[in-house]
Protein backbone atom coordinates (compact mmCIF):
# COMPACT_ATOMS: atom_id res chain seq x y z
CA UNK A 1 0.00 0.00 0.00
CA UNK A 2 1.71 3.64 -1.12
CA UNK A 3 0.53 6.17 1.01
CA UNK A 4 1.36 10.05 0.47
CA UNK A 5 3.83 10.82 3.14
CA UNK A 6 6.56 13.13 2.35
CA UNK A 7 9.38 13.64 4.11
CA UNK A 8 11.93 16.50 4.37
CA UNK A 9 15.06 15.29 5.89
CA UNK A 10 16.24 18.93 5.78
CA UNK A 11 13.48 19.88 8.30
CA UNK A 12 14.63 20.57 11.81
CA UNK A 13 11.69 18.66 12.65
CA UNK A 14 12.34 14.89 13.74
CA UNK A 15 11.30 12.32 10.97
CA UNK A 16 9.06 10.28 13.56
CA UNK A 17 7.24 13.47 13.64
CA UNK A 18 6.88 14.04 10.25
CA UNK A 19 5.77 10.75 9.74
CA UNK A 20 3.31 10.85 12.69
CA UNK A 21 1.95 14.18 11.64
CA UNK A 22 1.08 13.01 8.10
CA UNK A 23 -0.13 9.11 8.97
CA UNK A 24 -2.78 10.82 11.70
CA UNK A 25 -3.68 13.68 8.99
CA UNK A 26 -4.87 10.64 7.24
CA UNK A 27 -6.58 8.76 9.65
CA UNK A 28 -8.61 11.60 10.79
CA UNK A 29 -9.26 13.31 7.44
CA UNK A 30 -10.91 9.89 6.38
CA UNK A 31 -8.51 9.64 3.84
CA UNK A 32 -7.40 6.20 5.54
CA UNK A 33 -10.66 4.98 7.01
CA UNK A 34 -11.74 2.57 9.81
CA UNK A 35 -10.19 -1.09 9.19
CA UNK A 36 -7.32 -0.14 6.65
CA UNK A 37 -4.15 -2.53 6.79
CA UNK A 38 -1.03 -0.33 6.85
CA UNK A 39 1.91 -2.18 6.18
CA UNK A 40 4.17 -3.42 8.41
CA UNK A 41 6.85 -1.77 10.40
CA UNK A 42 9.64 -2.78 8.08
CA UNK A 43 7.51 -1.93 5.18
CA UNK A 44 6.92 1.62 5.89
CA UNK A 45 10.30 1.98 7.19
CA UNK A 46 11.17 0.56 3.49
CA UNK A 47 8.98 2.79 1.80
CA UNK A 48 10.27 5.79 3.90
CA UNK A 49 14.06 5.47 3.65
CA UNK A 50 14.06 5.39 7.38
CA UNK A 51 14.57 3.12 9.98
CA UNK A 52 12.35 0.28 12.18
CA UNK A 53 12.91 2.33 15.47
CA UNK A 54 11.11 5.23 13.82
CA UNK A 55 8.23 3.66 12.67
CA UNK A 56 7.42 1.52 15.51
CA UNK A 57 7.54 4.70 17.73
CA UNK A 58 4.85 6.63 14.94
CA UNK A 59 2.66 3.04 15.25
CA UNK A 60 2.94 3.19 18.98
CA UNK A 61 2.40 6.75 19.66
CA UNK A 62 -1.04 6.74 16.91
CA UNK A 63 -2.06 3.43 18.84
CA UNK A 64 -2.08 4.85 22.14
CA UNK A 65 -3.88 7.66 21.00
CA UNK A 66 -6.34 5.04 19.77
CA UNK A 67 -6.56 5.83 15.99
CA UNK A 68 -4.34 2.73 15.16
CA UNK A 69 -4.72 -1.15 16.56
CA UNK A 70 -2.31 -3.59 16.31
CA UNK A 71 -3.39 -7.61 16.26
CA UNK A 72 -0.14 -10.28 16.79
CA UNK A 73 0.42 -11.85 13.07
CA UNK A 74 -2.29 -10.00 11.71
CA UNK A 75 -0.85 -6.38 11.54
CA UNK A 76 -1.50 -2.85 12.55
CA UNK A 77 -4.98 -1.39 11.15
CA UNK A 78 -6.66 2.34 11.39
CA UNK A 79 -8.97 1.90 14.35
CA UNK A 80 -12.66 2.96 15.06
CA UNK A 81 -12.63 6.21 16.17
CA UNK A 82 -15.73 8.14 17.53
CA UNK A 83 -17.02 11.05 15.50
CA UNK A 84 -16.36 13.58 18.53
CA UNK A 85 -12.77 12.38 19.04
CA UNK A 86 -11.93 12.64 15.30
CA UNK A 87 -13.63 16.09 15.68
CA UNK A 88 -10.89 16.56 18.62
CA UNK A 89 -8.17 14.78 16.58
CA UNK A 90 -8.31 17.23 13.63
CA UNK A 91 -8.33 20.54 15.57
CA UNK A 92 -5.50 19.06 17.51
CA UNK A 93 -3.77 18.44 14.07
CA UNK A 94 -4.57 21.69 13.27
CA UNK A 95 -3.34 23.21 16.47
CA UNK A 96 0.10 21.28 15.99
CA UNK A 97 0.98 22.83 12.73
CA UNK A 98 0.13 26.56 13.51
CA UNK A 99 2.05 25.97 16.91
CA UNK A 100 5.16 24.73 14.68
CA UNK A 101 4.60 27.70 12.19
CA UNK A 102 4.43 29.88 14.83
CA UNK A 103 7.57 28.41 16.49
CA UNK A 104 9.11 28.71 13.11
CA UNK A 105 8.28 32.64 12.14
CA UNK A 106 9.13 33.45 16.59
CA UNK A 107 13.14 31.26 15.55
CA UNK A 108 13.65 33.79 12.66
CA UNK A 109 12.42 36.72 15.15
CA UNK A 110 8.90 38.14 12.90
CA UNK A 111 6.69 40.46 14.77
CA UNK A 112 3.26 38.84 15.90
CA UNK A 113 1.70 41.33 12.80
CA UNK A 114 4.26 40.03 10.13
CA UNK A 115 3.12 36.57 11.20
CA UNK A 116 -0.27 37.24 10.86
CA UNK A 117 -0.27 38.65 7.74
CA UNK A 118 1.78 35.95 6.14
CA UNK A 119 -1.24 33.41 8.08
CA UNK A 120 -3.73 35.83 6.23
CA UNK A 121 -2.27 35.44 2.58
CA UNK A 122 -1.74 31.96 2.98
CA UNK A 123 -5.13 31.37 4.03
CA UNK A 124 -6.15 33.46 1.00
CA UNK A 125 -4.06 31.28 -1.34
CA UNK A 126 -5.45 28.33 -0.45
CA UNK A 127 -9.06 28.90 -0.34
CA UNK A 128 -8.66 30.18 -3.76
CA UNK A 129 -7.04 27.07 -4.65
CA UNK A 130 -10.07 24.83 -3.81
Amino acid sequence: MWLPIHLNESSAEPMYHQIEVQLRALIVSGQLTEGTLLPSIREMAQMLGCSVITVRRVYQDLETEGLLRTRQGTGTFVASVQKEDLGRQRTASVIEAVEAAVDAGMRVQLTRQEMEQIMARVLDERWKES
